[in-house]
């Protein structure tokens, strides 16, 4: 479809999305328009959640992939506990690199190795307090952060915008099948 016939907003409410896409006009004379501001504007919100989540974890003084592990375990439920191969399975991780997190997650007092009630040869891996504590410092620290963000939209509006990113999505699933 060529470009969207959709007025312009006014100079105080353009982003610099939009300075992007007057510059592409030209060059690409048939792209929607409306189309690529989507997608550019959801990459740079994507971008900026992530960069948001950087900071809060350097701030609880944890990374990204230690994150994963701490929270699939609390997702987990009380008592907080799983084995590394379903954690391995779970983040599509070599049981090598699932060894390597668990060990610095256990030098740091994050989790434990405790052996398996039900298989004398394995662990099961638990959250110790301090993990729990980091998890749910980090969950409601960024939690206020993306409250900020979504401030921007009236509570009706962020409805709204739920349901039509939730429209994108299921279609993404349906193709992935």
């Amino acid at each position: 479809m060529a470009n969207s016939t959709t007025m312009a907003p006014p100079p105080a409410e353009r982003d610099h999305v939009d300075a992007f896409l007057d510059r592409i006009q030209p060059v690409f004379p048939d792209l929607d328009l409306e189309v690529e501001g989507v997608v550019d504007r959801i990459g740079g919100i994507n971008r900026r959640i992530k960069r948001m989540l950087d900071e809060t974890l350097a701030e609880v003084g944890i990374d990204t992939a230690q994150y994963r592990v701490l929270s699939a375990l609390s997702q987990a439920g009380a008592p907080f506990r799983s084995t590394p191969g379903r954690l391995a399975k779970r983040m599509d991780l070599s049981s090598g690199a699932m060894t390597n997190r668990l060990d610095r997650l256990e030098e740091s007092d994050l989790i434990r190795r405790l052996p398996d009630p039900e298989d004398r040869r394995s662990v099961v891996v638990e959250l110790t307090g301090h993990g729990r504590e980091t998890v749910e410092k980090t969950v409601g620290v960024q939690a206020q952060k993306e409250a900020l963000m979504a401030a921007a939209l009236t509570p009706r509006e962020q409805k709204q915008l739920n349901g039509l990113l939730r429209k994108v999505m299921l279609e993404l699933e349906r193709r992935e099948r």
